[in-house]
């Protein structure tokens, strides 16, 4: 459906590619497209990097031992390339190596499915008991039935610096970069795609949807696979310091009956920093909704952190909260815009999916450039979703 404002709108510059986002996959997408010669704009409403979203919180989780499905890891695999290659060319320190521990009962997911992952395509990796497990990494004090899957390639990303890598790579290969422009709405034609935001129009051939939790906004009609959550995290200052550097506590996921927790060695903030899976279970409109973390939030990080690294439960170094963008699966969604082409969806990625932005970066270009992509992305298709689907690429529009 064509917006009437926009037709009566001069555009004032014609690109190749329309990025509207320019956060994890954003950028990646702006760099990898730029990298190709293709004339690329980048659109954010806010500051980039900005911690309105879900691409901030100093350190982000990467990890080849993935239990959320064994197709994950080819992906991970050319994202580790791919963010060694970036730290390369910018000169930047974008990823720590400490190891990964995944742990749960031995029949749990995080535990089977992570041993199932890294069996199926010959990862390293040992599998540890708790006693094992403190005896090697003393900050941990797992269940006694626990068993841990040491990955040693595991780790963490500094988010901020990721995407600011992308987007000077990008401005370097040629992408127009816009901060603090919003977009108001789109339309697609058959050949091109016009975009208007509050400072004017923009046409290009292909439109890539990268706005996380603003994505129902852009696509009213798929809002319901893209539900915006609120996340809390916690650093708190280890009472025996040593233990939490990142050469003696890897990152890890946990699962106990409290839920199922993440976490990090210190890095930047003087804290071991734990985060709660659907922490409060609050679905949220992105416009309006507490971004303060009080003692309500902290309460289970808190208990979690006495229970299981007791040598980390100090002070309070800070609260923050982050969103995270869940479909129905919490697998993510890459894929054409059904009955629409030249516009490709980028997110939502369900708080897993910041470690392989490098490599989403590349399946956008991909998709962008020659309609389809070698990675394999089956998993993450609109199509899975038929019911949902039907009438979505009609009539899409954004008013955000």
């Amino acid at each position: 459906m064509a917006s009437t404002t926009a037709n009566t709108d001069r555009p004032r510059h014609a690109y190749d590619a329309i990025v509207v986002g320019v956060g994890a996959m954003g950028s990646a997408a702006c760099y990898h497209l730029a990298r190709r010669g293709l004339r690329t704009l980048g659109l954010e409403r806010f500051d980039i990097p900005h911690a309105m979203g879900s691409s901030h919180g100093i350190t982000r989780i990467i990890r080849l031992a993935y239990y959320e499905d064994p197709s994950y890891v080819p992906l991970l695999l050319r994202a580790f390339d791919l963010w060694e290659v970036l730290e390369r060319e910018s000169g930047r320190h974008l990823l720590g190596v400490t190891g990964s521990i995944d742990a749960s009962g031995p029949d749990e997911v995080v535990f089977a499915g992570s041993l199932a992952s890294c069996q199926q395509f010959d990862l390293p990796h040992e599998v540890l008991t708790s006693a094992e497990l403190t005896a090697r990494y003393p900050g941990y004090r797992l269940p006694e039935g626990h068993l841990a899957l040491f990955q040693p390639r595991g780790g963490f990303l500094l988010p901020e610096r990721c995407i600011s890598a992308h987007v000077t790579g990008a401005m370097a290969a040629g992408a127009e970069i816009r901060a603090r422009e919003r977009v108001l709405e789109w339309e697609a034609g058959r050949d091109r795609v016009r975009v208007r935001t509050e400072r004017g129009v923009y046409e290009a051939e292909r439109l890539v949807l990268a706005a996380g939790a603003w994505m129902g906004e852009l696509l009213p009609g798929l809002a319901p696979l893209m539900q915006p959550e609120r996340q809390a995290l916690a650093w708190f200052a280890p009472l025996q310091p040593a233990l939490f550097t990142p050469a003696r506590f890897p990152v890890f996921n946990l699962l106990v009956p409290e839920g199922r927790y993440y976490g990090f060695p210190e890095h930047e903030v003087p804290g071991f920093k734990i985060g709660l899976y659907h922490h409060r279970q609050e679905r949220i409109d992105p416009e309006a909704f507490n971004r303060e973390a009080d003692l309500t939030d902290e309460a289970p990080l808190r208990e979690a952190t006495a229970r299981y690294f007791p040598a980390a439960n100090g002070t309070t170094m800070a609260l923050r909260t982050c969103i995270f963008t869940n479909t129905p699966d919490e697998h993510f969604i890459l894929d054409h815009l059904p009955g629409t082409p030249n516009i490709v969806v980028a997110s939502p990625c369900s708080g897993h999916g910041f470690k392989f932005a490098s490599v989403i970066g590349e399946i956008l270009a991909d998709l962008v450039a020659r309609g389809e992509t070698e990675h394999g992305i089956d998993l993450l298709r609109l199509s899975r979703f038929q019911t949902e689907l039907h009438g979505a690429g009609r009539g899409v529009e954004a008013e955000s």
